[in-house]
């Protein structure tokens, strides 16, 4: 460990003489499970969209770094997650995607719980016929909920419940993308897509940070929004990523295009930005649409990608929607072969983290030096506290 430690002292320096995440980062599973606390439970990571739980009483089950979670939306209309346990002895409570008609019921011994996570009925607890007992309190054994909040249409979790509230945590991302703070309609399913990808998750996010790849990898991307019209996006500690001044709207056989957010200011006429909301939710914003990818890490050398598209009305064109589909789903599959060669590449017992372009690599440095930070913060907690 102490190996480690030292390591990454290399990575917070100046870009100009910094190295990378050393190799253990990518492919030790001690380092993963390191990263899983430190990196996903103590912030705020994604989870899912809320789009995903669309009327009230749905209720999808989901696994979070092998943790069940139970995304669902209650009576009141909220979008909660919960842990996917009965509080009696620790049985999923849903196994499956459905609608939760009356109460979530465990199938082991039928406790049954409200939407709202309230424990409301424990048959036989008291024995044949008696359904309470004086030693169990139902008041304090409702569902462990997870700390939530939805922005740019992602569910982001706490599960650690000590992070500064989300508007506190993000509010400078929050404030770069405010015009955007207004109702997003999930383009349904032609309009969300999975990529299964092996590699360690933090490689899409340091490829996704930067354009410097642009010319090489998406050459029918740069064919129209270059290079030279991108621009570095950097904020410590939170967000890095990148712009483009150049954003070219799909069009149909009419010309027509989807319809713009409103109140939009000019800069939106022809600009984009794509961020990485630290730790692993890439975001994109444009004057007609918006996008999310959620990355699930899976394990040190896989990775889940789950693309969710939205729009600034609900009754855009399904053909329009379809080829904006079509049309990301290819940009990120050009991606494919360069994290994953990547990933191969940290297998090389020799390499020390690579090298970055000063002018070029910022926003991948930035995300390495949040990386480092917040395990060198973790890790000196973890010493103090023995």
């Amino acid at each position: 460990m102490e190996n480690r430690v030292s390591d990454l002292s290399s990575v917070r320096r100046p870009i100009a003489q910094a190295n990378g995440l050393p190799n253990a980062h990518y492919t030790d599973p001690a380092v993963f499970n390191e990263e899983k606390h430190a990196l996903l439970f103590e912030g705020w990571s994604g989870l899912a969209v809320a789009a995903d739980v669309p009327e009230t009483g749905d209720a999808v089950p989901l696994d979070f770094l092998d943790m069940p979670l139970l995304l669902i939306r209650d009576r009141q209309n909220k979008v909660r997650v919960f842990q996917n346990i009965c509080r009696h002895r620790g049985m999923i409570l849903v196994d499956a995607p459905r609608k939760i008609e009356g109460a979530i019921r465990c199938p082991y011994h039928s406790w049954c719980y409200s939407t709202e996570g309230a424990l409301v009925s424990t048959p036989h607890v008291g024995g044949p016929g008696q359904n309470t007992h004086d030693g169990i309190d139902r008041a304090l054994l409702g569902l462990i909920e997870v700390r939530s909040h939805i922005w740019m249409g992602v569910v982001w979790i706490n599960v650690s419940g000590t992070a500064a509230d989300f508007d506190v945590a993000n509010a400078k991302m929050m404030a770069r993308w405010q015009e955007f703070n207004k109702p997003l309609h999930h383009g349904g399913t032609e309009s969300r897509f999975t990529l299964e990808v092996n590699c360690n998750w933090k490689l899409a996010v340091e490829n996704y940070c930067e354009s410097y790849h642009l010319p090489w990898v998406h050459p029918g991307l740069n064919s129209y929004s270059r290079l030279e019209d991108h621009y570095h996006i950097e904020e410590d500690d939170a967000f890095s990523g990148q712009g483009t001044l150049v954003y070219r709207q799909i069009r149909d056989a009419e010309g027509g295009t989807f319809p713009d957010f409103d109140a939009l200011s000019d800069k939106w006429d022809t600009a984009a930005e794509y961020i990485t909301g630290f730790p692993n939710v890439l975001l994109g914003v444009h004057r007609d649409h918006t996008f999310a990818i959620i990355l699930q890490p899976v394990g040190p050398e896989k990775t889940l990608e789950h693309v969710h598209l939205f729009y600034a009305k609900p009754d855009t064109s399904e053909a329009l929607r379809i080829r904006n589909a079509e049309q990301w789903k290819t940009v990120f599959a050009e991606d494919v072969f360069v994290v994953e060669g990547m990933q191969r590449g940290r297998h090389a017992v020799s390499f020390d983290g690579g090298r970055f372009s000063p002018a070029m690599d910022g926003p991948t440095h930035l995300f390495h030096a949040w990386v480092a930070g917040k395990i060198e913060h973790a890790r000196a907690q973890k010493q103090a506290a023995e």
